[in-house]
């Protein structure tokens, strides 16, 4: 498989690549992606640990680089750290040795720039060099030490003086007119200019301290900074060790030799036997069925070729349904054929041009102090929170991020089979997942009463509308349909939970997908998301637990499995499996994927319990099926998206202003846009306006219901899951108890659409 021809390297530009690194004797030169950034050089085993797992780290400003042969260089921070790499040609050595050589000039210079001229070190890090810092701090503390002496002096002299001075006035005042007159007047002009004199030394002791105070600011700012930074990088490497440490512990309790017929297909035929659990310095891609690790509920297998000719026995009991011969039209061959995403698939050209790009992020550093001096003496529920942990979408926004892949629901409301259809809602389930694997910003809370509209009727075919429809807890109504014969709803209110070290975010409630043309209606609920390293380290995004996608018409069942990611499993990491069965428990397809790349369809065309399992005793089921066919896969993200947010191309335009839309519209939101536009301080002041604007209507309304009486419904209610008690009617949705599931929820009572034609928001309410 030939790899796409890097670019040459430029000053200052990101390199990323594969190349190969030498391990150790046993599993030899293994391939790894290395990304060049900043003066660092770290390695990964795959592109997709990027965003959690980095294997290890260089500092190039240190480092020497050595070329060994044509294809072979070393790199090496004199001891602790050397890595043998070995490029896939010669010409892409060198690509690699220019990129690192300006890498390290650049980090070299730079490390240069951030000591001033005071610093004499010789050698960044150096014993000598630190000594030398070490004393010129010392040395100016004791100036600004006795500086400040000095200030104190003066200030003592000040009061004393003053003191006098005013008793010396007091005195005059008293005096009478005569021969002691001259004598008080001389009193009090000696002690004027001593009091003169003292200020003097004092604005001059004051003008020294602030003088030398000025002259070492930048210098120790400097400092500060490379002391957080260095402090990062080590927090970081122990992190990085513990795992190691972990792995290494494991591996000596558990370590076996793998007989020849499982070694690694990656080595070269000549090389040695790969060991399981060896001590290397990763973790590696042979696949291991280890006691520690997750069991699958069951097993795929390759299906026998008769099944891949049309042959009269029905194995399966859907071949007559949908046909198993290469010329048949169903799932397998013609629905999956081409990628929902490729542009060949795309029909109708969007009819407006729409923005690809928002101003790069701001990189403003989030003083701590400045959050924690608003926190004396209130509530925590009153803690205004700054835009800096925020990103400039509202959770209405993300929620309508859900239909980033709408072509899933177009292709399933076209199935004739529904479990064909199934397949579609299940993958469109996960689909949703994938724009958060980088999304660790926080979205707006919605304001009650704020609304976002999404009309891409034109482009799409579809339309949709969310609403705040509580505060207390903060839930959402959302609702879409589309002229292509199928129509989403749910209503998603967040539970969360603080664990230390990662937060849990436990969506509740049921999402609905009802097609028109079969009446099948679907329901699934979401799965739990878990931001990692919420106190130390690099934020992270993973989404674990299971979903049933149920058919209430037919009774067929999608069982969905999204693993959580483990550092010493040895799958793919954001892996998600399921089945497709019948109302009768029969299994008809096999899902597997990432929530974060693509899923994949096989057919089982036969199923056979197999033997016990030797970790936990259950039995596993043994699915023989077709070869997978590709249901979805994710778009790649617009050009320069770690500047923006990680948005992807529909995110992009969630935010664009546009006409027409109602006055509590998310876009219309002042914070919100002030953020986009990287106005952080204007963002954050405007937002505590808002919240606190919000406070007073609820307390407002609070008031009137207490003195006018409000309905029982509204009031008295009793805290579902919900828990709405909020005294508050939403514009467009009302509240019934849902037919399929029994839940209480809010469904879309109509009159949006008709409103924003006519133009008429008077009755909308004034929330920004």
């Amino acid at each position: 498989m030939s790899e796409p021809k890097a670019p040459t390297p430029a000053p200052g530009d990101t390199y990323k690549g594969w190349l190969f690194k030498w391990t150790n004797y046993i599993k030899g030169y293994q391939r790894r992606w290395f990304v060049l950034s900043n003066g660092l050089l770290s390695y990964y085993r795959t592109q997709a640990e990027m965003g959690h797992t980095c294997r290890g780290t260089i500092n190039l400003a240190t480092a020497n680089i050595a070329v060994e042969d044509s294809c072979n260089f070393v790199i090496s921070n004199g001891g602790t750290q050397t890595y043998h790499l070995k490029a896939s040609s010669e010409v892409e050595r060198q690509r690699w040795i220019t990129a690192l050589e300006l890498a390290k000039a650049k980090a070299f210079r730079m490390q240069a720039e951030s000591d001033d001229s005071g610093d004499d070190s010789t050698s960044p890090g150096g014993g000598q060099g630190s000594g030398s810092r070490n004393s010129e701090v010392q040395s100016t503390l004791r100036t600004l030490g006795s500086k400040v002496e000095d200030l104190s002096t003066c200030n003592d002299l000040i009061a004393k003086h003053g003191s006098a001075l005013q008793r010396s006035l007091s005195e005059l005042e008293g005096v009478r007119l005569g021969g002691e007159t001259s004598e008080k007047i001389r009193q009090v002009t000696e002690r004027a200019t001593l009091f003169r004199i003292t200020s003097n030394a004092m604005i001059n002791a004051c003008r020294d301290f602030l003088a030398l105070a000025q002259a070492h600011s930048k210098r120790w700012q400097k400092a500060l900074q490379a002391e957080r930074e260095q402090r990062v990088r080590l927090e970081e490497t122990l992190e990085q060790l513990a795992k190691q440490h972990n792995h290494l512990e494991r591996a000596f309790r558990g370590a076996t030799v793998l007989p020849s017929s499982q070694s690694n297909p990656a080595i070269d035929s000549k090389g040695p036997v790969p060991v399981k659990g060896d001590v290397s310095d990763e973790d590696e891609e042979n696949e291991f069925f280890d006691a520690c690790e997750d069991v699958q509920e069951f097993i795929t297998v390759p299906a026998d070729p008769k099944y891949h000719r049309r042959s009269g026995s029905n194995v399966s009991g859907i071949s007559s349904e949908l046909g198993m011969d290469d010329g048949t039209t169903s799932l397998d061959e013609q629905s999956l054929g081409s990628n929902p995403e490729s542009p060949q698939s795309r029909e109708v050209v969007p009819v407006r041009k729409r923005r690809s790009r928002i101003p790069d992020k701001p990189n403003y550093s989030l003083n701590l102090w400045s959050i924690m001096k608003n926190c004396i003496g209130k509530e925590l529920s009153k803690i205004p929170m700054p835009v800096n942990f925020n990103e400039p979408l509202s959770m209405l926004q993300r929620l309508s991020e859900d239909l980033e892949y709408y072509e899933l629901l177009d292709r399933g409301a076209k199935c004739q089979s529904s479990l064909e259809q199934m397949c579609y809602v299940a993958a469109f389930t996960v689909s949703s997942y994938s724009t958060t694997v980088h999304r660790t910003g926080k979205p707006f809370n919605p304001l009650l009463g704020e609304t976002f509209e999404l009309d891409r009727v034109q482009e799409s075919g579809y339309r949709s509308l969310c609403e705040q429809v509580s505060h207390h807890p903060p839930a959402a109504a959302h609702h879409a349909i589309s002229e292509r014969g199928w129509t989403l709803r749910q209503e998603i209110a967040l539970a969360s939970k603080f664990r230390g070290k990662y937060l849990s975010i436990m969506p509740l409630g049921s999402i609905h997908c009802i097609f028109e043309k079969s009446n099948n209606h679907y329901t699934w609920k979401k799965v739990t998301t878990t931001v990692h390293n919420i106190i130390v380290g690099k934020l992270w995004i993973d989404q674990s637990g299971e979903i049933d996608v149920v058919n209430h018409r037919t009774g067929d069942r999608c069982h969905l499995k999204f693993a959580p990611y483990s550092y010493f499993s040895r799958d793919v990491a954001r892996k998600v499996t399921g089945v497709v069965t019948d109302k009768d428990g029969k299994a008809h397809y096999v899902l597997s994927g990432t929530w974060d790349e693509k899923m994949e369809c096989s057919r089982v065309m036969q199923s056979s319990r197999g033997g016990e399992n030797g970790t936990d005793g259950r039995q596993k089921t043994v699915y023989q099926t077709l070869k997978a066919k590709e249901l979805w896969r994710k778009t790649p993200l617009p050009e320069g998206a770690e500047n923006m947010y990680y948005f992807s191309t529909l995110a992009l335009t969630l935010n664009e202003p546009e006409e027409g839309v109602a006055p509590t519209d998310s876009r219309r939101r002042p914070d919100q846009r002030l953020m986009e536009q990287g106005r952080w301080e204007e963002a954050n002041a405007e937002k505590q306006r808002l919240e606190e604007k919000q406070r007073t209507v609820r307390r407002e309304r609070e008031r009137e219901a207490n003195h006018n009486g409000s309905p029982a419904e509204e009031v008295k209610e009793p805290a579902d899951k919900g828990g709405h008690q909020d005294n508050y009617k939403p514009m467009w949705f009302e509240r019934q108890v849902d037919p399929r599931t029994g839940e209480p929820t809010h469904i879309y009572r109509g009159g949006y659409w008709e409103a924003k034609e006519q133009g008429n928001w008077d009755s909308c309410p004034d929330i920004f």
